[in-house]
Formats: structure tokens, sequence, C-alpha cells
């Protein structure tokens, strides 16, 4: 199998060197905006570098990868679609809605696939809850409690370009609350702090944000999210039910610390970010990716999914610039 990946920053040279490794992958081509860039990477991995992005698709490809910046991601994606190749692409899909379904409407036309990247499906953890919550383990679900926490937070220019905490960083809990109960959230009401770092403020965006989510079955859900938890990277999730509580991402490496006098010890490491964390579960959704397009596997997260989680997140926005409840039904879905 031949595949081109296009973006070599952090997490494209990361998905790059797994591709690399994958049994199944005969030959990889490396495009980005930065040529030294990509030439750096491939020759680190043995792979080919191609000057352009245009030269790139010029090549006898299988598939493509897409680990460039967001706001070339729509468009990319439709120029593979158009190309007749299945792609990957790292969430999102874009920034808005109308964007989002320009390019999912690509994908349709063309019949091709697109997976997109929400690496928390394919965490162990995750799928384990997953599973005991369908198992009835827990009884009726009443409480869902979400949280992602960054060390520190980006560089300032990356902020203008990220579309904010909601659309950027919680949008992972969203997809991730979706994929864990089977269920849909119906409305939310969201707030936000700005009260860190003076370059949030200036980006008019926030730090640390909260979200109440109701789900279809009345289940609530808390989502909270912050750039500036220098205690280390800390992403949990817990599900408490009538009959029994889950936790996913407490382990010896949760950056928490109990004052209780018979509590667990300190974390002796903690994550210091999410390639670390989730470094197997990047590996994982790659490998699904390459039995996808080897017709082996269905489609674990297709474009749709991608969408229903940017709705939520553009709710979310909509309710802490208007400081109130948003309902799912007053985003557009197609």
């Amino acid at each position: 199998m031949r595949i081109g990946l296009i973006g070599t920053g952090r997490i494209g040279a990361f998905h790059a060197g797994v591709l690399a490794r994958h049994p199944e992958v005969e030959a990889l081509v490396l495009a980005d905006a930065d040529p030294e860039r990509a030439a750096g990477v491939a020759g680190a991995l043995g792979a080919e570098a191609a000057p352009t992005v245009d030269a790139l698709f010029a090549h006898a490809l299988d598939a493509v990868v897409i680990a460039s910046a967001t706001s070339a991601h729509a468009e990319l994606i439709a120029r593979a679609a158009g190309a007749g190749l299945p792609a990957f692409c790292e969430k999102p899909i874009a920034l808005d809605v109308p964007r989002t379904l320009a390019a999912l409407g690509a994908v349709a036309a063309a019949g091709t696939e697109l997976q997109l990247g929400f690496m928390r499906r394919f965490d162990a953890g995750y799928a384990a809850a997953r599973e005991a919550l369908a198992a009835g383990r827990l009884g009726r679900l009443h409480t869902v409690r979400a949280a992602t926490s960054d060390p520190a937070p980006p560089p300032a220019a990356y902020l203008p370009l990220s579309g904010g905490l909601f659309r950027d960083c919680l949008v992972h809990d969203f997809d991730i609350v979706r994929w864990v109960t089977g269920r849909e959230v119906v409305e939310v009401y969201a707030t936000g702090s700005d009260a860190g770092p003076a370059m949030f403020r200036e980006a008019g965006d926030v730090d640390t944000a909260a979200a109440l989510l109701t789900l279809d079955d009345g289940t609530l859900v808390t989502a909270t999210a912050t750039r500036c938890n220098g205690a280390g990277y800390d992403v949990r999730m817990e599900l408490a039910g009538e009959r029994a509580q889950l936790a996913v991402g407490l382990d010896d490496r949760t950056p928490l610390e109990s004052v209780e006098p018979q509590g667990p010890p300190p974390p002796g490491k903690p994550w210091p970010g999410f390639l670390e964390r989730f470094g197997p579960a990047y590996e994982a959704e790659l490998d699904a990716f390459v039995h996808l397009v080897r017709g082996e596997r269905a489609n674990p997260c297709d474009g749709g999914e991608a969408l229903a989680a940017l709705r939520i997140a553009e709710a979310c926005e909509l309710s802490r610039r208007e400081r109130r409840p948003v309902r799912m039904a007053e985003i557009p879905s197609a």
C-alpha cells in the first residue's frame, strides 16, 4: 500500500513514524507547507518527500493521511475525494458547519471513505467503559463527568487559528461522550473564563471552560477543560450509574494528588502531553485506517461523527456568548 501524508508537524511526524513501521505500508510519501521539514522527517524514516502537495497527489497513491493545519483540512479532504482516494484526517474537518458540510458533500459525491482522527475511541480505557455500560454493569446511567486539562497553553499565534477551546479541545470530550454512551446531546449550557494569560483575551478565547450537556435519555454530563493545568496532562471520564461507577484515565500517572490520610501516593511521573497519554490509541486508529483502505473493516469514525461533535462545540460557543441554554436543534445539521 502506498500512502501520502500531508503535514509533518508534531502529530504528522508521529503519524509518519507509525505508518513507516506498518507492515502493510510499502511506500510513504510526505509533503508539507515547509518542504525542508517534510524532507527531514522523510529522511529519518526512509520515506519519500514530495516538494509540494501537488507533487504528492501526482504519485500513484492508495490513500491519503491529512495532518496539516486545520485551515487546509476541508480542501484536502475534497481533493482526496476528487482523486478517488480514501482519506484519514485529523479533527476537525473545518471550524464551522458550512465548510464541514461542503467537504462531506465532496466525499459523498465521490463515494470515497473519510475517517476522522478522534483517537480516544481507540483507547483501551474508553473502550472498556463503553463495553461495561452496554453490558448493563452500571445500571441506569445518570451522570458523566469528562475533563481535559492541558499542562501549558499553546503558543499565542495558535489561538486565533484554533477555533477556540470548545472546538479545538472539548470537541474530543463531546465525541467520546457520544461514543461511550451511545446517546445524543439535546441541550447545552456552557461558560468560560479568560482570567489566565492575556493572550486568551486578545484572541477572544477562554483558557478554562465548562459545559453542562443533557443527553436524550436525561443523563447529565459535565465537560470541563483548561489550558493551564501545571500538574500535568489530565484526561479523564467518570460514569456514574445506579449500580456502579467507572473511571477512565485514573492510574498512577494521573496528575492528581489526594490529601486524605489514607489516600493513594502522588503520581510518580505525570503524563506530559497527549502523544504520551494516547500514543497506543493513535497507532490503533491508523491501523484501523489501513484495514479500512484494504476493505477489511468498516469505517470506525466517519465524517458524520465529526459533524456531530462540531455541532455540540458550536452550541457551547453560542451558549457561552449569549449566556443561555442552547438546544441542539438550533445548530444546522445539513
